[in-house]
């Protein structure tokens, strides 16, 4: 009896230790957010990979085919914002890279604050306007400051919006001098940093033009209604860095500086928790005629393609690839296309200009209530109205809006118009829906035109033109590494969905204004 006691004693100590191995956490996370990536296009070039970077992930990789965002609209800013704190802009405050500013009436970019130097630029950033915690920041406050967070990007928002409130350091290329940049914010800089710079991508970019990376990506055509032609573009100009960032050279800039954090940053090298963050870009090369450009966006995802393989080689090197959790999504997709097109196959289109329709608003209040500037500013396709002025003339927000609403109706290029009353206190539908999730009272307008599917928003005074599409584009998720099996999922989820799966998986808190349940 005694034997079997000990027997029994001894096996059960085997199982605790056993169970204490499998619920161990990762010792580095790796969140990988690509800019523009769109699911077609990413199998559409699958002949175009290695055996190393996207064949590997979606190979033994946990894949999500069908993955949305809440919001509308979406841009880069919006969506990494949503991806680290699992929830939407009217809960965590980014409803786009810039808005106006109500009380000083210029806008806002979306991570500028006077507060805190730049470190190699003359930007100065923090996260002020990013209202709730993100995956970082609940990962150093579970560590007590212990877990290392970085964050690497091209763009100033997409590093510092990932990067959240209580990160390591945060870095990106800055517009003016092509150098890797920092802020103040997050404390002295470190040491390792200023290696980063030590290539600069600035002798590519006097030096070596950006050319196809082999004969196959010129060769190979997914394309049905376009040849393929080789290309060369040189990056002169004072926008010349801009330029490069929206070309396929710059992810290899990115993969440099994600090793440099691995390497120098020490990060996943114990047994707490660090987070990596880090930025790609795989959308379509700025033309002067405002067109796609085929070839280059192949050559863009196989070096993408070649610059994942990479980091996951130095990860696998350094940490271990089981005992690092890599998530992988997209920021969703911004549609390049030529109005000319549309018209020259008498397919519907114009311009709505935001400038006039602002001008003629007023008169049309002035008609009502008399000679004022009831129309304060506008920005995008938002109308902000003088809210001092309505109080002072004793005329109720919601009627004045109503108002409004009824004569922009009658524009040209008008589908739609939301007031701000109708977004928070309508009724529920799934298009109010998205649009209440991309609206924040504190910096959105009051009132809101949507405009129809190929016709271009204009504003004269920033000298821009955006054409409108509702298409739907699907994007990928993907977990890779860490307890992860190889499986596909083609049931629909949500992006606010990974926040709480990675949280999950290395046993901290969600962020503080998420709500939804992870997905395994």
């Amino acid at each position: 009896m005694k034997k079997q006691i000990l027997t029994t004693f001894f096996a059960s100590i085997a199982m605790a230790g056993t169970m204490a191995q499998t619920t161990s956490v990762p010792r580095l996370v790796v969140g990988i957010s690509i800019d523009q990536l769109r699911s077609d296009y990413l199998n559409a070039f699958m002949p175009l990979y290695g055996e190393g970077g996207f064949k590997l992930l979606l190979e033994k990789g946990q894949v999500y085919s069908n993955v949305q965002y809440q919001h509308t609209p979406i841009d880069r800013a919006s969506a990494i914002a949503s991806i680290v704190t699992g929830t939407v802009p009217y809960n965590h405050g980014i409803i786009a890279e810039e808005w106006m500013n109500r009380t000083e009436l210029h806008t806002n970019y979306c991570v500028d604050d006077r507060d805190y130097k730049g470190v190699e630029t003359s930007d100065c950033s923090s996260p002020k306007n990013l209202l709730v915690s993100t995956i970082g920041d609940e990962l150093k406050a579970a560590t007590k400051g212990k877990a290392l967070v970085y964050s690497v990007a091209p763009y100033r928002e997409a590093a510092i919006l990932a990067a959240g409130h209580a990160a390591d350091w945060a870095m990106w290329i800055d517009n003016q001098s092509g150098k890797w940049a920092g802020t103040t914010y997050y404390g002295p800089t470190p040491s390792w940093f200023r290696y980063v710079n030590s290539g600069l991508i600035t002798d590519k970019l006097t030096s070596t033009p950006w050319k196809p990376l082999n004969a196959s990506t010129g060769t190979y055509n997914y394309y049905l209604t376009t040849t393929q032609k080789s290309f060369s573009h040189n990056f002169t100009g004072d926008s010349r860095f801009r330029v490069f960032k929206k070309s396929g050279l710059v992810n290899e800039e990115v993969t440099k500086a994600a090793r440099y954090c691995l390497v120098n940053g020490n990060a996943g090298l114990d047994e707490v928790t660090d987070f990596l963050s880090i930025c790609y870009y795989a959308g379509d090369f700025p033309t002067d005629n405002g067109s796609a450009t085929s070839t280059e966006l192949q050559d863009t995802y196989k070096r993408l393609d070649n610059e994942i393989a990479s980091l996951l080689e130095k990860i696998d090197q350094l940490v271990g690839l089981d005992k690092t959790l890599i998530f992988v999504t997209s920021t969703g997709y911004d549609d390049v296309e030529n109005a000319g097109e549309l018209a020259k196959y008498r397919i519907p289109t114009g311009d709505f200009n935001i400038n006039r329709c602002a001008m003629l608003l007023n008169m049309y209040l002035c008609a009502m209530y008399g000679n004022e500037r009831y129309v304060e500013s506008y920005f995008g396709n938002q109308l902000y109205l003088n809210h001092k002025l309505l109080e002072k003339k004793q005329l109720k927000l919601a009627e004045v809006q109503e108002h409004c609403e009824d004569f922009l109706f009658q524009f040209s290029g008008v589908r739609d118009v939301f007031t701000s009353h109708r977004i928070t206190q309508g009724a529920w539908t799934p298009g109010i829906s998205t649009i209440r999730n991309g609206f924040n009272p504190k910096c959105s307008g009051d009132i809101i035109v949507q405009v129809s599917p190929g016709w271009n928003l204009v504003n004269e005074d920033r000298s821009t033109k955006k054409m409108q599409r509702d298409s739907f584009f699907e994007f990928p998720l993907i977990f890779f590494g860490y307890t992860i099996q190889p499986q596909k999922v083609a049931t629909p989820v949500t992006v606010d969905c990974i926040a709480p799966t990675v949280a999950h998986h290395i046993r901290i808190r969600a962020p503080n204004a998420c709500s939804s349940s992870p997905l395994f």
